[in-house]
């Protein structure tokens, strides 16, 4: 720790919910204006106040400015979370997270966009800092906005300590940006970290200015625009003006330099005065990088605000969903909490300190727990109706009946007719027609799988007539089928304990899951209200993978993606039933869960062109996984993925094109045991830094070609 620390405060994960969610909605606000003049803001808007955001979406999809900030950071869990920590370590996080020119950020073009311009030297080999240099690179790349949008969470880690968070943020930006690029993260990283502490706007500033360069032209900038707003306190847009003739776009070159834009930032937090709604809407209306700017703004206001200025009409809309799209499918449906108590866990681990024992939830590294504990929080989940008619809704968060004393979700539908059901759900995959756009490149693989558990603690109101009937359930998209537990009798006003092991299926892809409520009186139409304490989502999974009853999911463009998977590189398609890849150099697709420890997979692989071709488990991202492979010369390989495949074991395993092998991997702790049909092949206990947890995958290289069919993943 620095000499900035101070103990972490009694409200920090609800801050950091603050924080995050102001983020989340910044982004959201800004983002389909993104680009604009403030003048065209102003023709189409006029003057933008009150809480409410410019567009409606069914889901708001994936945002480069939401997975930077989640992805990146995962180098304090993957490496370490010490000061030690090194800009070459995140830059290796980018490679393990980020798909190969596709989804995630925008794929400009080399020497065109700063990010791709950075993953493709990382790629090539060549490790950051050095890969986001002014001197790799020159000033223009460098110094774009990206530095500091994706910066955020680096400052929600460490609370109070904001030259500790500065610090962090210099690694991180480093790894694509140099100069000013570099002390925008910084400054933004530093700002957030002071607003869990400081008493005024003013204050979060300058402790973000301390950090940075005194001689460097983002803190002349800022100082310009703070010796404005004190000699014109009342008017943002005569600021605005000063701005856009002093820092504007036509000074600065390449398509969204950090200066301009981080002008809009300290205008806005300046004369939005600490008000959450005030601040974002300054900021939106000021024009240019609208997404980017008001994100940060967001996460810095919300901080310092706290969640009790973040109107629930910012808030609702979002409804704790965010979704992100990087190269692990799972990990792309998210919801707000669970993103609050990942950075919160990691801030505490960087502090030392032990979580109240109120968040146990920050500490499960396995499976999803849904326990409302923050104010006004759902976790995304949904209500609906057995019929498709209009109907009144209850959603919300509760400090009513509640078992904890923090909060449950309250879910309510009008029901007129006995055998009416209302489902209070969460999402578990999504698909295109889910999403107005395909903004990020979003894929996705399933949160739940057959073969885990649910439980529920619930309460159902008491309502006229005949009690309803209760159980939890999973939809199965492929089949439209509902798998259900066993229904049982509600007693009313009465916290039940629910329990439902899914059961294995063949080629289910899990959509819903959630609570399902009868009415078994038709006497009169009523508001079911059901409340719900907790639900968690956990177990192993036990399935088969049937590409026969997956499809080509189209995003619009030329995206398009194998239902149920996420790919790295090459080129995948669902061929007469079978996953078939192909590659140039190297290709890789993923599907399940990274949280997965110890199953059994087995998989057909029919090797088509080339000589290497892979099954992947334990896979944790683009750079980190295992993979068996039938490989040149007549052999079995098994590899280990460490930012390259290296070999670990290799036996003779004479094999042909066109021919069918079907492979059976067996992972417990440590030990991974290899065999086919004649029996066990290899056994390898891996005793250096092992993988023990993670999906499962399909691979190539060297230009080669492969079918995989009959996947099936089990227990031990």
């Amino acid at each position: 720790m620095s000499e900035n620390f101070v103990h972490i405060p009694d409200d920090y994960v609800e801050r950091v919910y603050a924080g995050w969610l102001g983020k989340v909605i910044g982004v959201r606000h800004g983002s389909n204006i993104e680009g604009w003049s403030s003048k065209a803001i102003a023709d189409v808007y006029g003057e933008i106040t009150g809480s409410g955001y410019l567009f409606d979406f069914k889901n708001f999809a994936s945002d480069d400015d939401t997975n930077g900030p989640l992805f990146y950071i995962r180098a304090l869990e993957d490496y370490t979370h010490t000061r030690e920590l090194t800009a070459g370590q995140i830059g290796k996080t980018w490679l393990n997270y980020v798909p190969y020119e596709h989804g995630f950020y925008w794929w400009g073009g080399y020497g065109v966009a700063t990010e791709h311009t950075a993953y493709l030297n990382l790629r090539a080999g060549i490790p950051a800092p050095r890969s986001g240099s002014i001197e790799q690179n020159g000033f223009m790349i460098a110094e774009q906005i990206g530095g500091q949008i994706f910066i955020d969470t680096w400052g929600l880690v460490v609370p109070s300590d904001y030259k500790l968070a500065a610090e962090y943020a210099q690694k991180a930006a480093s790894v694509s940006h140099g100069g000013n690029g570099i002390y925008g993260g910084m400054f933004i990283a530093a700002c957030i970290s002071a607003a869990f502490v400081e008493k005024d706007i003013a204050s979060v500033i300058k402790c973000g200015l301390e950090t940075i360069p005194e001689d460097c032209e983002y803190t002349k900038m800022s100082k310009d625009v703070i010796a404005f707003y004190e000699s014109n306190p009342e008017d943002w847009q005569k600021c605005l003006k000063y701005v856009q003739d002093y820092y504007g776009y036509d000074r600065y070159p390449g398509n969204c330099h950090i200066i301009p834009n981080s002008a809009v930032i300290v205008l806005s937090l300046l004369y939005g005065e600490g008000d959450f709604t005030r601040s974002i809407n300054i900021c939106n209306m000021c024009g240019w990088d609208t997404d980017c700017n008001v994100g940060n703004v967001g996460t810095i206001v919300g901080v310092f605000a706290g969640l009790e200025d973040i109107d629930m009409n910012w808030r609702r809309p979002v409804n704790d969903l965010l979704i992100c799209s990087s190269v692990i499918g799972s990990m792309n449906i998210r919801d707000i909490p669970h993103d609050a108590y990942y950075i919160a866990r990691l801030g505490y681990l960087i502090a030392g300190e032990n979580p109240p024992d109120k968040w146990a939830a920050i500490s499960s590294k396995r499976g999803k727990i849904y326990d409302f504990k923050l104010p006004g929080s759902t976790h995304a989940f949904r209500v609906r109706t057995s019929r498709e008619q209009k109907t009144d809704y209850v959603l919300t968060h509760t400090r009513e009946p509640v078992v904890s004393a923090d909060g449950a979700l309250k879910a309510g539908a009008a029901l007129s007719s006995a055998g009416d059901e209302m489902f209070v759900y969460h999402k578990t995959y999504y698909r295109p027609d889910d999403f107005d756009d395909n903004r990020g490149g979003p894929s996705f693989s399933p949160i739940l799988y057959p073969g885990q558990c649910i439980t529920a603690r619930v309460m159902v109101s008491r309502i006229h007539g005949k009690a309803p009937k209760i159980n939890l359930y999973v939809k199965d998209d492929n089949s439209g089928l509902l798998h259900c537990s066993e229904q049982i009798d509600v007693t009313p006003d009465s916290w039940q304990e629910l329990n439902f092991e899914i059961p294995a299926l063949d080629g289910a892809c899990l959509t819903e899951a959630g609570i399902k409520i009868m009415k078994c009186d038709s006497g009169n139409r009523d508001m079911l209200l059901c409340y719900i304490d907790e639900m968690t989502f956990s177990g192993d999974p036990d399935y088969t993978l049937n590409f026969a009853k997956e499809r080509i999911e189209h995003w619009g463009g030329l995206q398009r993606e194998v239902s149920q998977c996420t790919y790295l590189k090459g080129i995948w398609d669902i061929d007469n039933g079978t996953l078939v890849g192909s590659c140039a150099d190297f290709g890789e697709a993923y599907t399940g869960n990274p949280d997965w420890a110890d199953y059994t997979l087995i998989a057909t692989l029919q090797p088509l062109v080339g000589d290497e071709h892979r099954l992947n488990f334990r896979v944790q991202g683009a750079i980190r996984s295992y993979a068996i492979g039938l490989a040149p010369g007549g052999k079995l390989v098994l590899y280990k993925n460490d930012n390259g495949y290296q070999k670990l074991v290799e036996i003779p395993y004479p094999w042909e094109h066109m021919k069918n092998y079907t492979l059976h991997v067996r992972v417990e702790g440590s030990v991974i045991e290899i065999s086919d049909e004649n029996g066990i092949l290899m056994k390898y206990d891996d005793t250096d830094k092992p993988y023990l947890s993670g999906q499962i995958g399909f691979s190539m290289a060297g230009g080669s070609r492969c079918a995989f069919s009959d996947v099936r993943v089990g227990k031990v």
